[in-house]
């Protein structure tokens, strides 16, 4: 195993102990029961796993390496997650229900994971939870845009900055749980445009922001809150 992986993954641990994201996940699965799910970035399918039997799932990768038992309510979709909210017969996927809850995991780039929450949130239940993974870095290294290390976050923590100024409507929170973070967003809007409309001029204007801009406050930049179930639970109930 690599050392630096091994490394890293005990800094994270240290620095963001309780239940690892995966545990909070099933947590929130079972407290949420969700109808409808919808996850980006399926990869070996083991979060997708988590959702119960009476949820319809949707995963969506361009490249699904599925190395776990799925049942027959989740439903794999091997395609980039652009193509995807480009179809018109998503909503049919779901029966025609709206997204209840969603997990962003796919590439680990700001703007990717930002286009992926615009278009969830389309789909979206306005009393759903759309759920980040990776916005909480470790440190400059582990979050390059351009991967070097094993251990990797990427710079989907601009995700957070960005929404926070330009969705200030929504409730925005990072769960501080091992590796990189879980953030949970409610009060959704299917009904807005805003981040679609200007995509590309958000996209520039948080690329130019460097890492360092999280030195003075990261947590407090970030919305970190704690790996804690009654914590998580009060946010759920906050509409």
């Amino acid at each position: 195993m690599d050392l630096a992986f091994v490394m890293h993954m005990k800094m994270a641990q240290t620095a963001l102990p309780g239940p690892y994201y995966t545990e909070v996940l099933a947590a929130l699965h079972a407290r949420l029961r969700p109808r409808t799910y919808l996850e980006t970035g399926v990869a070996s399918g083991k979060t997708i796993a988590l959702a119960a039997a009476a949820t319809r799932a949707v995963g969506v990768d361009p490249q699904p390496k599925i190395a776990v038992p799925l049942g027959p309510n989740v439903t794999i979709v091997p395609m980039t997650s652009d193509n995807f909210f480009a179809r018109p017969d998503v909503p049919a996927l779901f029966g025609g229900a709206p997204v209840e809850l969603a997990f962003i995991d796919g590439m680990h780039h700001f703007e990717y994971a930002l286009r992926d929450f615009a278009g969830i949130e389309r789909l979206a239940d306005p009393g759903g939870t759309i759920l980040l993974h990776d916005c909480y870095p470790l440190d400059r290294l582990t979050a390059e845009r351009e991967r070097r290390t094993v251990f990797w976050s990427g710079d989907c923590w601009r995700v957070v900055l960005a929404l926070k100024k330009y969705r200030p409507d929504l409730l925005i929170a990072t769960v501080a749980t091992a590796p990189t973070g879980l953030v949970l967003i409610r009060r959704l809007d299917p009904g807005s445009r805003l981040l679609e409309q200007r995509l590309d001029e958000i996209v520039a204007e948080f690329l130019a922001v460097d890492y360092g801009v999280l030195d003075a406050d990261k947590a407090g930049m970030l919305n970190l809150v704690p790996n804690d179930a009654a914590r998580i639970n009060a946010l759920l109930a906050d509409t």
